[in-house]
């Protein structure tokens, strides 16, 4: 059996006296996608934000692919962040450069890695701008000029363009038309499929961990509270809490 891409143990991080996340210990697979759910201010985003590295949690350790994260060097996880790791922000602005064009904005991660060639760079980014269902003829167009649904599937391609191994997501439907989130989650489907990705994926949404993810955790408080098979947890809820969310969504 392969070994975990990301394996993740006693990990804390607090603000003060207030508690982010606390005694947080899971394994993802290669080609594994796991959901973290739970209400605003249950620490799921603080923890995305710690095993991303945004955030230096106060205890724990974080593994990737055998490798201590938290002892690496900060110019080997930027290395990291550039190549094998990808981070897709809920609001497309935090993740893409406005003032450059579409192109320009796939074009530079790969630059980050070494490429250089601007026929190669230009054909890559027609391709992944075709990829994510943007017209290539919008190749030369700011991001301003983009739809907010536009701009979440460019954001996309700038963070898939360099084939990476493990990707992070934070809320990458919030905000967006029910009609565009359906969209944005079949794109995101096929392309986890397609490219045998790993992912973290945190989210308020139970449908959208419903159709990405294989497993899920439920955080409450900083706390896991409960955690299994995608499914299993969403329709044989153990955990009151989870119950109550399941239950509120039903209702809805």
């Amino acid at each position: 059996m392969s070994a975990p891409i990301l394996s993740v143990r006693g990990l804390e991080r607090r603000y003060g006296a207030r508690i982010g996340c606390t005694g947080i210990g899971f394994d993802l697979w290669p080609g594994e996608v796991l959901g973290i759910v739970g209400e605003s201010g249950s620490g799921k985003s603080t923890l995305l934000s710690c095993l991303a590295g945004h955030q230096r949690p106060e205890a724990g350790r974080v593994t990737y692919d055998g490798r201590d994260v938290l002892a690496m060097a900060e110019t080997e996880r930027r290395r990291l962040a550039r190549t094998e790791w990808a981070y897709v922000h809920q609001h497309a602005r935090d993740g893409l450069r406005m003032g450059v064009s579409a192109g320009a904005n796939v074009g530079e991660r790969l630059m980050a890695t070494g490429a250089r060639h601007y026929g190669r760079l230009r054909a890559q980014a027609i391709d992944w701008l075709d990829r994510v269902e943007i017209d290539q003829t919008r190749i030369d167009d700011r991001p301003t000029a983009f739809s907010g649904g536009m701009q979440q599937r460019l954001q996309i391609a700038r963070n898939l363009v360099t084939g990476p191994r493990l990707v992070f997501m934070d809320e990458p439907t919030g905000g967006l038309d029910v009609s565009v989130q359906a969209r944005l989650l079949d794109l995101l489907r096929g392309l986890v499929r397609d490219m045998g990705l790993s992912v973290i994926i945190v989210t308020h949404d139970l449908a959208v961990v419903r159709l990405l993810a294989d497993r899920l955790m439920v955080m409450k408080s900083g706390r896991v509270v409960e955690q299994g098979l995608t499914d299993q947890v969403l329709d044989d809820p153990q955990h009151a809490y989870t119950q109550l969310l399941v239950s509120s969504v039903l209702q809805v």
